[in-house]
């Protein structure tokens, strides 16, 4: 609502919506002014009888903003945990102001609903369960994320574990596929589908060796 559009007046009515029964809507002077949220009203002490001035009107409908946006992160992060740039990036895109998006993350935070530090050994964690990945890749994606790269390699140095057995795991589902086809041709693809994945040239000499029984000491494709 616009500086201009918000008035001052006295409580006359605080009624429940029909539509969302966690929000109020608020009556001035025999008039409907604004909704908020049914918690925002309990906490800011609103009453039938208490006059408002234009400030704490506008200070109310920032706290329903801030509250909406909380609501709407909680949301989106109960579909699997979240980065502080997808969350913020989420709720810009519904429409919330720079400030209750910042309310909104500063809250969560607190909550510890919101943790880069967590969030990056849970996507790491998670990778190696369902989707291994090298850790190149998973770097790339971590920081796609807007998780600080400090972070970023801290989870995956505290994950640790040996990148050749995922990798050769995937390289034998992968080259069942490749059957038939001319030798460097195998090669090829192989080579691209685990540089894909993230994994680094000794990693996938590794796997050639292991697989295609290819030279030891060849050389990186180009």
């Amino acid at each position: 609502m616009a500086e201009e559009n918000i008035r001052s007046g006295t409580i006359t009515e605080i009624a429940d919506q029909a539509r969302d029964p966690e929000r109020v809507s608020i009556f001035l002077d025999g008039q409907f002014a604004f909704g908020v949220a049914r918690e925002v009203a309990a906490r800011e002490g609103l009453f039938v009888g208490r006059s408002l001035s234009q400030a704490e009107v506008a200070a109310l409908l920032r706290a329903d903003e801030a509250a909406r946006a909380i609501n709407a992160a909680l949301h989106f992060l109960g579909y699997r945990p979240r980065s502080e740039r997808e969350v913020r990036d989420r709720l810009r895109r519904r429409g919330f102001s720079d400030e209750a998006v910042e309310a909104a993350v500063a809250r969560l935070q607190e909550w510890r609903y919101l943790d880069d530090a967590e969030f990056a050994r849970f996507w790491v964690e998670n990778r190696a369960e369902h989707q291994p990945r090298g850790r190149r890749r998973l770097r790339a994606e971590l920081r796609a994320k807007g998780v600080d790269p400090d972070l970023v390699d801290q989870a995956i140095d505290e994950a640790g574990g040996d990148e050749l057995p995922a990798a050769l795991a995937l390289a034998r589902k992968r080259v069942a596929s490749l059957r038939g086809l001319d030798p460097l041709v195998q090669r090829r693809r192989l080579v691209g589908f685990l540089q894909r994945r993230g994994y680094d040239w000794d990693i996938v000499r590794a796997v050639l060796v292991d697989v295609l029984g290819d030279d030891e000491d060849a050389a990186e494709p180009e």
